[in-house]
């Protein structure tokens, strides 16, 4: 699969939110990501549906995905809201569903894609059973919570090894998306372990160099593999 990049609006200049996801998609994003906290199951507090609301228009517009990445507990209470709101894939917590399946099929039947994500900390046997029915698979590769973390280096060998559990069941299609410390430095290996998304917040809003020159570049080290 061609390599994709998701920009993570949580490391954004919310002063300017809007202006920033146009000059991310203009500069040749391929989805938008939005990380939603609850305070509970990550020591932090976000956005909700509201914002996934204004910024659809964007981003259906442009014909790109708007992804929203819940890092709440009990999910399944608000998926009805980011589907009004205009999301088109939502992501849940393996940690946070004890009726994963349940869960993974409501988001479904809301007419969305659905994916599933892992803390660092968790194996990828919790996967197992699951990867049939979902569209994505997200390693989060620092622990979730907070922007601008440092890369986990044994992240590369677990995305390594879930490649090699989609190729082993025909599940090829399945998307890898790797979130939590990428840049250019790290690109290349963490594609080379078979991610087909990459997520950057600070990487794509960082203020020294401009959003197109940002996703440019993550785009080419994530290229030199080949």
């Amino acid at each position: 699969m061609p390599v994709k990049i998701a920009p993570s609006i949580l490391a954004a200049d919310f002063t300017r939110l809007g202006e920033q996801v146009q000059q991310a998609i203009a500069a040749g994003a391929d989805y938008i990501h939005v990380d939603v906290m609850d305070g509970h199951f990550v020591p932090n507090m976000t956005i909700g549906p509201l914002v996934v609301n204004a910024l659809s228009p964007l981003t259906r517009s442009a014909g790109i995905i708007l992804e929203t990445h819940l890092m709440i507990e009990r999910p399944e209470r608000l998926l009805p809201e980011f589907a009004q709101a205009g999301a088109d894939r939502i992501t849940v917590h393996v940690e946070t569903c004890p009726h994963l399946h349940r869960t993974v099929q409501q988001i479904k039947s809301l007419g969305l894609r659905a994916g599933v994500t892992l803390n660092p900390a968790t194996p990828l046997v919790a996967l197992e059973e699951i990867l049939p029915s979902v569209d994505l698979v997200l390693v989060m590769s620092v622990n979730p919570g907070f922007g601008g973390q440092e890369y986990i280096p044994a992240s590369t060998s677990r995305i390594a090894r879930l490649r090699q559990m989609l190729r082993e069941r025909g599940l090829e299609q399945v998307e890898i998306e790797v979130d939590g410390g990428i840049d250019a430095e790290n690109a290349a290996e963490i594609v080379a372990a078979g991610a087909t998304v990459l997520v950057a917040g600070t990487a794509v809003f960082h203020p020294a160099q401009s959003i197109s020159e940002n996703i440019a570049g993550l785009r080419a080290a994530a290229n030199r593999r080949r």
